[in-house]
């Protein structure tokens, strides 16, 4: 949707080598009204039949079936259809109707009541979806409708907000006192087993620290089970040497919830120290002040819950791209096959409006000679109307950026900041509804190496504040090692001042990468962080999902 000012749950991401990839689940629930009847003295016998498209090798796969449903031509299934969600794919589905006539899995001699077809996408952000049944040829058929209820499968997304403090610890330093910090393990398969899941900040100098409240997820601390053993250990931090052990202590996360707001004490005790001395009582005592739990909304609930997702289109018009009337230019349009642009605008679109509802996209360029003027712009409306610079779907797109090289000069330089900024204003509009009503993605589409990099870095950096991604795709054969460097998964980027980004808001991707694969390849590979990233933004300023009720940090137990 175009932005207009205005005055338990599932799993989450899981790691897949080569890129971080949402994978959750949803559940989805069938019905049927008014099937065809072909039974002869009776109703028809009802079943239907789910298979995703594998775009690798181009076939549908069964994926689940409902149960038959005697007797009925308005059946409500029981078995639900459980399926991988990805949001950075096109996944097609098909639902198809059968009225069963035996007990076997072979349905070649069952009568076939019609079939339904869209994307995983659409069930998703649509909830409950209802259409009528056609045929395989495409036809209508004469009657029925199937509706999908769709719902992201349950599980614990519960965060535990921990607030420890100490006294008394053990002073380490000879030059003062002890710069104290918490590591919290988990115990592993054995009882020698123990991982790490999270560490707190460092306090200087103090042997009476207070920390500031830790967010750990109850999967990463227990997994689920909240009698597992959790270790506690309290470190003196050393720059440059090995931190000194000071103490250490055992719990639980069923411990850890059930306190509450109640204060609880534990020693702090330094195996060694306890080993060699006889008169050893502890080297101090870590307090947990507070326990809170608060819910972490995924992805899912977002979107569920009416977050609309707005995709803007930036395109490079600058002359190293070539003269588009020559077949080497990669602006150049063929009758036959579609340039980098285009292929790039049509499989990133395809995926995103599906979480548009009215599927208006704003569609900029920068580095050309625009009319009437002939004078060099960074941010023109590729349809020349900017109070308008809305097209409506992936083909409107499309349509006006072909339309635009017809009327402009190619020209330069490469600067591309102005088009962030541009987007970033309507974001910051959205950021002070106070709400996660709107999320902004920006698809920028260039030929080389940007020519305003301090001024893209800052304007990065300034959007990691908002709502709101960059995704960067290299069309051609130039050097963008530069690009990678916004591309924040070895590190963060910093503006020219030395400002960190909040989080990574950038994927970049040279589209050669991708030549003479799939195009949703492509999709898949750019808009995977994507789900992680509004998750991330919405939860770190703790912003429910538009449908959800008001509610804060709660005491509670397993």
């Amino acid at each position: 949707m175009a932005f207009i000012p205005q005055g338990n749950s599932t799993p989450g991401p899981s790691k897949i080598p080569g890129a971080n990839r949402l994978l959750t689940k949803v559940e989805m629930r069938l019905s049927c009204k008014s099937l065809m009847d072909k039974d002869l003295g009776s109703k028809s016998d009802p079943l239907v039949v789910v298979e995703l498209y594998d775009h690798m090798y181009k076939k549908w796969n069964e994926v689940g079936r409902t149960e038959r449903i005697k007797n009925n031509l308005n059946p409500t299934f029981t078995e639900g259809i459980i399926v991988e969600y990805h949001f950075e794919e096109v996944q097609k589905i098909k639902f198809m109707v059968y009225d069963l006539d035996n007990d076997t899995k072979d349905l070649r001699d069952d009568d076939f009541l019609g079939q339904m077809e869209c994307t995983v996408g659409q069930l998703v952000s649509g909830k409950k979806v209802t259409k009528p049944l056609v045929l395989k040829n495409g036809k209508a058929a004469k009657k029925g409708t199937i509706t999908v209820d769709t719902e992201e499968v349950a599980e614990n997304h519960d965060v535990l907000v921990l607030s420890f403090r100490a006294t008394k610890l053990d002073k380490k330093d000879v030059m003062g006192k002890s710069d104290p910090f918490l590591e919290f393990y988990k115990q592993g398969v054995t009882e020698e087993d123990w991982h790490k899941v999270h560490q707190t900040e460092v306090i200087k100098n103090t042997l009476n620290p207070v920390w500031k409240p830790a967010e750990i997820s109850v999967r990463s601390l227990c997994n689920g089970d909240y009698d597992k053993k959790l270790k506690i250990m309290c470190f003196d931090h050393d720059e440059g040497s090995a931190n000194d052990l000071i103490g250490e202590f055992y719990t639980s996360s069923r411990q850890l919830m059930e306190s509450g707001s109640r204060q609880i004490e534990w020693v702090c005790i330094n195996p060694k120290k306890k080993a060699k001395k006889k008169n050893y009582k502890n080297s101090g005592q870590v307090f947990l002040t507070k326990c809170e739990v608060k819910r972490h909304y995924t992805f899912l609930d977002y979107i569920l819950g009416g977050c609309q997702i707005n995709f803007t289109v930036g395109i490079d018009f600058t002359g190293s791209n070539g003269d588009p009337i020559e077949p080497t230019s990669l602006h150049f349009i063929s009758d036959s096959t579609p340039n980098e642009y285009t292929q790039a605008i049509v499989s990133v679109g395809e995926v995103i409006q599906d979480y548009d509802s009215d599927k208006l996209f704003p569609a900029l360029g920068f580095g050309a000679k625009i009319p009437p003027n002939n004078e060099i712009s960074h941010e023109f409306a590729i349809n020349f109307n900017a109070t308008n610079p809305f097209c409506s779907g992936v083909t409107g797109v499309v349509a006006a950026y072909q339309a635009c090289l017809r009327q402009i000069t190619l020209w330069g330089p490469t600067n591309v900041a102005p088009i962030i900024d541009h987007v970033a204003k309507f974001a910051t509009e959205a950021l002070n509804q106070n709400k996660a009503s709107q999320y902004f993605i920006l698809l920028l589409l260039t030929d080389g190496v940007l020519t305003d990099m301090y001024e893209t870095r800052d304007a990065i950096v300034k959007a990691s504040h908002l709502p709101m991604s960059v995704i960067i795709v290299g069309v051609g054969q130039a050097d963008f090692t530069d690009m990678r460097m916004l591309d924040g998964d070895d590190g963060k980027l910093r503006s020219p001042n030395g400002e960190a980004a909040a989080r990574d808001i950038v994927q970049f991707v040279p589209f050669r990468d991708f030549k003479g694969t799939t195009p949703y390849l492509l999709a898949k590979e750019v808009l995977a962080e994507i789900p992680q990233q509004v998750e991330k933004y919405f939860n770190m300023r703790n912003q429910l999902p538009p449908a959800a009720g008001p509610g804060n940090p709660q005491q509670c137990s397993p």
